[in-house]
């Protein structure tokens, strides 16, 4: 029996996490977080910068310098906001938030659109 192992050639973005993301993922419900780290792990380890359907650059820029964002969750109600640094392989996460209605928590912080 002949086995076919397929390697990636990409190499992985390393996550690092500002320390505001504290209380941004505290002000979550616990039972929610590891949804959220399933799906950093999932979607920003390689390719962190390929658009897809639940993830895309900004248009806008914001006041914490994030230039992409992640939703997932229950109807999409969380946001991972987050910037690459394709040099150090590293992706910056900046801000974890949660979307209800028009507005958007991040942390105990509510913003209007």
């Amino acid at each position: 029996m002949a086995r076919i192992m397929a390697v990636s050639k990409m190499r992985h973005f390393e996550v690092v996490f500002d320390v505001r993301t504290l209380d941004h993922i505290a002000a979550i419900d616990r039972k929610y977080h590891s949804l959220i780290r399933r799906e950093i792990e999932d979607r920003l380890v390689f390719e962190p910068d390929a658009p897809t359907r639940n993830r895309k650059p900004l248009t806008r820029g914001t006041v914490m310098g994030d230039t992409w964002e992640v939703r997932c969750g229950p109807s999409n109600s969380f946001r991972i906001f987050y910037d690459v640094h394709r040099d150090q392989r590293q992706v910056v996460i900046l801000a974890i938030a949660r979307k209800v209605g028009n507005a958007l928590f991040v942390g105990k912080e509510r913003f209007e659109p």
